[in-house]
């Protein structure tokens, strides 16, 4: 693992392409209010087939964004792509790599940006994988974001997790509140 005192998230804030370098907002990234939970939230549903534990891990991550050279049909069209590298802290231990797609607009405030993620650590105690899926829009600077745990994804002690993030930022750190449940049947 990188060591946390020389981990600079890259603020998610630039798009490089070819006509220079683009700010978009935090790139939809700091949607949402900052919260805590101080300790798991226990809503635990049982059946006679399975039990779930709803869960909140909640802490910090640093990002490395890639910007990948445009197809030439995109260069021009405010279109993009980039790699994610990903280090989670706290809760959630974990390293993830991943792809983004992106779109920026002529309007000022309007973009969007789909990202899929694989996971790979310990949530609260649990080892394995999962996949993060984001969905982003920002229209006229009216922010809309959904990152999702893709279903059947989970591996190792993972399987049957089923999740939202939410992500913020404040004073240039990034933060994460992860709500999941993980099916005992799974």
């Amino acid at each position: 693992m990188r060591d946390r005192e020389e981990a600079k998230p890259i603020m998610i804030n630039r798009i490089i392409t070819s006509g220079g370098i683009l700010i978009f907002a935090s790139l939809l990234m700091s949607i949402g209010t900052l919260a805590y939970a101080q300790s798991p939230v226990d809503t635990t549903t049982t059946s006679q087939t399975h039990t779930e534990m709803t869960t909140i891990a909640s802490g910090t991550f640093d990002v490395k964004l890639i910007p990948q050279a445009p197809e030439e049909a995109s260069e021009d069209s405010g279109m993009g792509r980039m790699t994610i590298d990903k280090q989670f802290f706290s809760d959630l231990d974990a390293h993830s790599v991943g792809q983004m797609l992106t779109a920026m607009t002529a309007t000022e405030g309007s973009a969007g940006y789909d990202a899929i993620e694989r996971v790979s650590g310990t949530l609260h105690e649990r080892v394995g994988t999962f996949v993060l899926q984001h969905n982003a829009t920002m229209a006229h600077g009216a922010q809309q974001q959904s990152v999702s745990v893709v279903p059947d994804s989970g591996t190792g002690e993972l399987v049957g997790l089923s999740g939202e993030m939410k992500i913020t930022i404040s004073d240039g750190k990034h933060f994460y509140e992860f709500t999941y449940t993980l099916d005992s049947d799974s």
